[in-house]
């Protein structure tokens, strides 16, 4: 991943997420030591139990490719007439939230259709759970990428020179050698599926500057159908993955963007870390999450924080050493309860379905980087927490950021809109889903689960307060040639005897203690909202000095009113916990955790996520119906024919023992 121009990018590890920038045939440095890249985690599953296209019959149609090999009986949403599109051979651009099944979008029509499906991945670092995940149904997966050797190159290659892959995965910057394209030329594709498509927009902070090179795949391959998947895109970032991957004229599939499972919420930041402590002890006990931050040393400090308090917590950021970092990402697949620490540089790709919160303790750059981010929580469909304690800090920071940014002033426009979005989100009094859902074009009512449904603030008439602000800053300036900071801005309007407002003579000011009807936070609430609607500005000296803007006259003159929000008094408390096995009854509540415990077994003998075993919704499936037979077990949702063979007996008698 790479930032977008005028922020620091060297939190994105190339040889994590990326083909490294050197000769993709040389050895690597992150040597996968798992049974080899083809088959699953053990070399390879035994033929008999492999999803042949054969074995599903010569007219295997989707819905009985979903029920067998995956274990559901329906399509979810317009699941199925994208799967028919590509199936029938045509192009298809799909813009459908994390968690609404894209992956089955391609999946089904690569098992379905002659030849091998080619799926181009940004994140060679997951490729090997996405094959586990794969194999673990039957289906016979594999990836060709700089973690492996020589020889199990060569094993990949003639599997799929052979016909026997289903599906192979490439990131885009291998295609950049032409032996790859060679070797394409060679086999039978059945498609190309092109995950994270957002990634071809050069706005955005997961730009990937290779997949701009994937019109080749078009210009190629002109009769293999092309798909293309995101989870986030505005209007310009749709258009632009349209337009960069010449796919102008296939179906394009919009689903809502709406996660109601995901309770999002926002705090101001008082003492974050305790405040996260608290959301972490109170509702997700024992629960894996991620938290962002926005600096490696505040990822640094954060996850210390935590395990000094008893939470499993990793950090994750460009700076650790590369197999520091895969491990701690690898054991953050593989445990349960494990909180990941990280910067953006994490969590593209991750397709963990048991993560119930993410939590930012620094303000997102955008609506859609914030989007992202939160959808990484719930992807299983079951309660789940987006969390974020923003400041005034956070808004004088971001601002300062795109001031220096590098690029002309159309992109720091561009910056500043975006980060006026985001403020716009932080502030709104209105419910925090449709102002959500409104940024990507969609309308919606309240949701009743977000903390301006639950706990709805007041907006108050804060004219007078702006305007004593607003003085404070302008006499400064005019009186003195001066310009200061929010905290002395603050100590001058309650009067606050300090070190500097006695060197400066600020006693003398006649803004000099009127503000004494307000608390230190709630002023820095007001100077945090006038900044967010442009009535406030930083200073580009580089301190964080403030300014008044062009906007400012019209309040100080009175004719334009100011509305200001007014933080409800302990909001966080009226927040519904949402812990998985909460609304499970009494008797199942035992035996779903026992099936988690026989699922950390076997995850931990196969060396695999505990969610390629089976997600936590079938296993509340399980112990909600306590079935008795491999023919009941064979009708809970997520159960297909492969899983039911390989753990239908240990299963009942899990069921057995418990009951």
């Amino acid at each position: 991943m790479t930032n977008a121009p005028g922020f620091p990018d060297d939190d994105i590890p190339w040889n994590l997420d990326e083909e490294p920038p050197y000769d993709p045939y040389e050895d690597a440095p992150l040597p996968v030591d798992r049974g080899g890249a083809y088959g699953g985690p053990a070399g390879g599953a035994p033929a008999a139990t492999l999803v042949r296209k054969a074995a599903l019959g010569p007219h295997a149609t989707a819905i009985e490719t979903l029920e067998k090999v995956f274990g559901y009986n329906s399509f979810r949403g317009q699941q199925a007439e994208i799967i028919q599109t590509v199936i029938d051979g045509g192009d298809a651009l799909v813009l459908m939230p994390t968690g609404g099944g894209k992956s089955l979008c391609y999946q089904i029509p690569a098992l379905v259709r002659a030849g091998t499906g080619v799926v181009i991945s940004p994140l060679i670092a997951l490729m090997q759970d996405q094959v586990d995940a794969l194999s673990a149904v039957g289906a016979r997966a594999a990836f060709l990428n700089s973690t492996q050797d020589s020889a199990e190159r060569s094993r990949v290659e003639r599997a799929f020179l052979a016909g026997e892959l289903d599906m192979l995965y490439l990131a885009p910057e291998r295609l950049r050698v032409s032996s790859t394209a060679d070797l394409l030329d060679a086999g039978h594709i059945s498609l190309f599926a092109i995950d994270e498509a957002h990634c071809v927009s050069q706005w955005g902070h997961d730009f990937r500057p290779d997949y701009l090179q994937l019109s080749m795949l078009h210009e190629r391959w002109p009769t293999i159908p092309r798909i293309a998947l995101t989870a986030t895109a505005t209007d310009v970032t749709h258009k632009e993955i349209a337009s960069k991957l010449q796919l102008g004229d296939a179906k394009h599939f919009v689903s809502s963007f709406d996660r109601p499972n995901i309770q999002y919420r926002i705090e101001p930041k008082l003492q974050p870390l305790q405040q996260l402590l608290t959301l972490l002890r109170t509702e997700h006990p024992g629960d894996a999450g991620i938290v962002y931050c926005l600096s490696r040393a505040s990822v640094e400090k954060t996850a210390d924080f935590l395990v000094e308090n008893g939470i499993t917590a990793l950090p994750y950021h460009a700076g650790l050493d590369a197999r520091v970092r895969a491990a701690n990402q690898s054991r953050f697949l593989r445990e349960e309860g494990v909180v990941m620490v990280a910067t953006i540089a994490f969590g593209m790709g991750i397709d963990k379905p048991d993560v119930r919160f993410v939590a930012h303790l620094d303000l997102p750059k955008s609506v859609e980087g914030y989007y992202q981010e939160t959808g990484r929580a719930g992807r299983d469909g079951l309660p789940s927490t987006a969390w974020l304690a923003y400041g005034l800090q956070d808004v004088v920071q971001q601002r300062r950021m795109i001031q220096q940014s590098e690029g002309d002033d159309a992109f720091r426009r561009r910056l500043s809109a975006n980060l006026d979005a985001m403020l716009a989100l932080c502030e709104t009094i209105e419910c925090r889903r449709m102002q959500l859902l409104a940024y990507f074009g969609e309308t919606s009512t309240p949701c009743g689960n977000c903390d301006t449904c639950l706990t709805p603030p007041e907006s108050i008439d804060g004219t007078i307060p702006a305007q004593k602000l607003l003085s404070t800053v302008v006499r400064l300036h005019r009186e003195r040639n001066q310009r200061f900071g929010a905290g002395h801005l603050v100590d001058i309007l309650m009067g606050k005897t300090t070190p500097r407002t006695t060197q400066h003579k600020h006693d003398q000011l006649a803004t000099w203690g009127i503000g004494q009807d307000l608390s230190e936070q709630e002023w820095r609430g007001v100077v945090r909202q006038l900044l967010a609607q442009g009535l406030l500005a930083v200073n580009s000296d580089g301190y964080g000095t403030l300014i008044v803007t062009e906007a400012s006259a019209s309040v100080l003159n009175g004719s334009r009113p100011v509305r200001l929000r007014r933080e409800p008094e302990r909001a966080a408390k009226a927040a519904r916990k949402s812990k998985v096995a909460a609304d499970l009854p009494t008797e199942a509540s035992g035996l779903f955790e026992k099936l988690r415990e026989w699922r950390a077994g076997e995850a931990r003998d196969q060396g695999v996520p505990a969610y390629i075993v089976f997600g936590d919704a079938t296993l509340r499936g399980i112990a909600i119906t306590k079935p008795t037979s491999l023919a009941e077990l064979g009708t809970i949702t997520g159960v297909g024919e492969k899983k039911l063979d390989s753990y239908g007996e240990a299963l009942l008698r899990v069921v057995a023992e418990a009951a």
